[in-house]
């Protein structure tokens, strides 16, 4: 090339791949689909990461998926793992893949990508900064992952006071439904399940305490593992429970989320007595293994009739989960139907009241904990938010909500004897409930629709994985959850790929772009 025409050089390279990146389909891209893409020089890092970044500016105004973007760190990140893969380094799993994750997961920029507010949605945290990444972020960004910023979600995870709609938050707005705007996008991961359906994102990380993985995976159409409590680690996020809450995928596919669980699962010093107690269920080789597609042969799934199947006579989710049931059973899978918890309704009672008080208690002592090791903060105690609250009424919308649940925890004084007999009562439950039907039946599984067994699994920190099982007559999804006793993982994957790739109910939802 003539010297007078070398300084235009890297400006046709950047051309030509950004005529590449335009020309590859973002929508549903997979992990695999990106990595291929790679491979043939059709895409870059950089390249995918502004795709996405311009998804954003184009759907986010409406949906309010999303809290905050780090679009410097991650194009950094992203430059740093197209480097890599033309030096012919060797590639992490989740090389180059863009991810958001929940607002209440800690970012600290610890591989020089910038820092990010991690808030629970509220306007006292905006401008702490976390000494070091949470655990699961640390574990993100070894597997290679582009950190795209925070997904928006329920304020305090659903946990400031009753009647707050589901998926709002000072920070973020009300997050909406890609699929129908008027239905719920259910619980508090709700931002990183709209992210995912509406191809905001490669893939998201969501947490659960009682459903908060598992709804807005219903809702939105999108597959969600709620892992066993402990399998990964709670260090550096606001949480809820530590007995109950758990950090886990939200994706399109089993195959994606898998990927993800793959990456974030693990022993962490910081979470030390729930992740070793954990790591004992995490198999030799990992869990992309159990991506087989004739994983429904010969697996007992349970089905949860009474309590949870509860549609009216000839509705459309009758008539699919009948289909479903079918499908399942030509796939070699062993249905035991209508089976019983006997103990549910006592569950049901006891979530709604001992339960509550427990993780009242458990709240404060999890927040004041992550409040005093953030390296800065403009609050300290939760009793300094609920000062911040009564400060800032009209942007906390306080005389519409109030804060019922953060007063009655600061009310709280640790975990004493009544909160043991509720811990006891609750152990006692998931002996007499889950783990008793499971047994006595021989079950690899159980079945319930939707969301709807999220209490069940909640209490004994079991997981759970939600796939997409159809649309209702008003447009709404909802899905299909595999549950299992804990560190059945395996087992559960086995039987969600294997019914997903059979079924392939996933559609994207039909979007309106406010910037083209």
């Amino acid at each position: 090339m003539p010297p007078p025409l070398r300084h235009l050089l890297p400006l046709l390279l950047a051309a030509a791949a950004a005529s590449r990146a335009a020309a590859f389909v973002l929508e549903e891209a997979t992990v695999d689909s990106i990595h291929r893409a790679f491979a043939a020089g059709e895409l870059t890092s950089r390249g995918l990461v502004e795709l996405y970044l311009r998804r954003i500016a184009s759907l986010d105004p409406a949906l309010h998926a999303v809290v905050e973007l780090d679009a410097d760190g991650a194009l950094a990140a992203a430059d740093r793992a197209d480097a890599a893969r033309l030096e012919g380094a060797a590639l992490p799993p989740l090389h180059g893949i863009p991810v958001l994750i929940k607002d209440n997961i800690a970012a600290a920029g610890g591989d020089g990508s910038g820092r990010l507010n991690t808030t629970a949605g509220s306007l006292a945290l905006v401008g702490s900064r976390p000494a070091r990444d949470a655990g699961v972020v640390e574990r993100l960004r070894r597997a290679g992952a582009v950190l795209l910023g925070t997904a928006s979600l329920s304020e305090w995870c659903n946990f400031r006071a009753p009647g707050i709609p589901a998926g709002w938050s000072p920070r973020a707005g009300q997050g909406i439904n890609p699929y129908v705007p008027s239905a719920t996008p259910c619980a508090s991961s709700s931002g990183s399940a709209i992210a995912a359906a509406a191809n905001m994102v490669a893939v998201t990380i969501g947490t659960e305490t009682d459903g908060s993985i598992m709804c807005p995976s219903s809702f939105n159409s999108v597959v969600g593992i709620k892992p066993t409590v402990g399998l990964t680690s709670r260090a550096g996020v606001i949480i809820i429970s530590p007995r109950m809450d758990t950090i886990g995928p939200i994706c399109r596919t089993v195959s994606d989320a898998v990927h993800v669980l793959e990456a974030i699962v693990g022993y962490d010093p910081r979470d030390a007595e729930a992740t070793r107690m954990a790591s004992q269920y995490i198999p030799k080789g990992g869990y992309r293994q159990f991506l087989n597609i004739d994983g429904l042969r010969g697996k007992r799934v349970g089905i949860l009739r009474k309590d949870f199947f509860r549609f009216a006579p000839g509705s459309i989710q009758e008539k699919v989960f009948r289909d479903h049931f079918s499908t399942m059973r030509e796939m070699g899978a062993i249905l035991v139907d209508n089976l019983e918890i006997p103990s549910m309704k006592i569950i049901n009672n006891a979530v709604q009241s001992g339960e509550r008080a427990l993780m009242l208690a458990e709240f404060k002592l999890s927040l004041n904990s992550y409040l005093s090791e953030l390296a800065i903060s403009p609050v300290r105690s939760l009793s300094d938010i609920i000062d911040f609250n009564n400060k800032n009424p009209v942007e906390e919308r306080m005389a519409e909500f109030g804060q019922s649940y953060l007063l009655q925890s600061e009310a709280t004084n640790g975990i004493g004897p009544a909160e043991e007999r509720v811990i006891a009562k609750l152990n006692k439950l998931c002996e007499q409930g889950l783990e008793k039907i499971m047994r006595a039946n021989q079950l690899d599984a159980i079945v319930a629709p939707g969301a709807s067994a999220h209490s069940l699994l909640a209490i004994g920190g079991y997981p759970a994985v939600t796939v997409p099982a159809g649309y209702a007559s008003n447009g709404v999804p909802f899905a299909i959850c595999f549950g299992g006793l804990k560190g059945s993982e395996p087992l559960l994957i086995e039987i969600a790929y294997s019914f997903e790739q059979a079924t392939k109910v996933r559609r994207p939802p039909i979007l309106q772009h406010s910037v083209i």
